[in-house]
């Protein structure tokens, strides 16, 4: 009997967590959109991003700049590759063959038609003792970046993904089905993900071989637009955390971001460590994360994003 009574008051608190985790609404108050289930499947007529009546907004957002290198948009342009050079510390005159290119040429990732709901999932501090698991998973793509841990966070950071951006140096396993979007900050990044296609192996992780189909690379020119129109040439070039989500903008009709800026105690580091250099990631340089936390805060405050603390 006593057994009994436990089973049922354990089944009891699963189901309130459920229905709390369904019908809590964002905690910064910044989105004019109550979080509810049928948000999640609602069709819509436009399933990205078109201009209003925000001049910020509609000053920065190019409709028909694609996120990948496809078949039908591969060709980048002269200053986007001496940008992309320099940026990724190679110098204006280091040799690169822009028909090198064409081998990572891939189809359309996503059919305009579909309208999807997008959960991009940074790896930030305030994530931890969030709950947010559950309302992560609800939606159609999960995006996590870097060295995002799942095993252990489920309830906060949910368990499952759809899209893993990283490049090189932040590689991690992938787990069935999971697509790998290399966010190329150098030339020589393509060459990393070339030799999974050619020796089943990378160098810097130790993942399964990789399948054509599993990898979509992000293209160079999205890299300069983000850098251009976005953080306007704050730091050397975006963050991977800040490229997955305009990849979200571009690619999905909702959009709900997760584990992004400082926990809150003002902590800048991953909900999976304890940092004692916590802020290092603010004075690299590299990345301007106060320029980017502000634009997040500011999509929020114009309804284009969900954004969760």
């Amino acid at each position: 009997m006593l057994c009994q009574r436990r089973t049922h008051v354990v089944l009891a608190l699963c189901l309130l967590l459920v229905l709390w985790q369904c019908f809590r609404a964002p905690t910064d108050g910044l989105s004019p959109f109550p979080w509810a289930p049928s948000h999640l499947n609602a069709p819509a007529a436009c399933c990205t991003p078109g201009a209003n009546s925000s001049a910020w907004f509609n000053s920065r957002y190019n409709m028909a700049m694609g996120p990948l290198l496809t078949g039908a948009a591969h060709e980048l342009s002269s200053d986007v590759v001496q940008w992309w050079l320099v940026s990724g510390g190679m110098g204006r005159n280091a040799g690169f063959f822009p028909g090198f290119l064409n081998l990572f040429a891939v189809g359309s990732v996503w059919d305009p038609s579909c309208c999807r709901t997008c959960a991009v999932v940074g790896n930030s501090g305030r994530l931890k003792g969030s709950g947010h698991g559950l309302q992560i998973d609800a939606h159609d793509w999960v995006l996590r970046m870097n060295r995002a841990k799942i095993a252990g966070f489920e309830l906060d950071v949910g368990m499952r993904t759809t899209h893993h951006f990283m490049y090189p140096e932040s590689a991690v396993d992938l787990g069935p089905g999971v697509h790998l979007v290399l966010v190329p900050f150098k030339p020589l990044d393509l060459q990393w993900v070339a030799s999974a296609f050619s020796t089943g192996e990378l160098t810097q992780c130790l993942v399964a071989p990789l399948l054509p189909t599993q990898v979509l690379i992000l293209s160079p020119a999205f890299l300069k637009y983000i850098h251009d129109n976005w953080t306007q040439h704050h730091g050397r070039y975006p963050s991977t955390g800040f490229t997955a989500l305009l990849f979200a903008l571009h690619a999905c009709q909702q959009v709900s971001v997760f584990g992004f800026g400082a926990d809150s105690e003002g902590n800048w580091h991953h909900y999976w460590e304890k940092n004692r250099w916590s802020g290092a990631f603010r004075r690299t340089r590299v990345h301007d994360a106060d320029i980017e936390f502000s634009i997040i805060k500011t999509l929020a405050a114009e309804g284009r994003i969900l954004f969760y603390k």
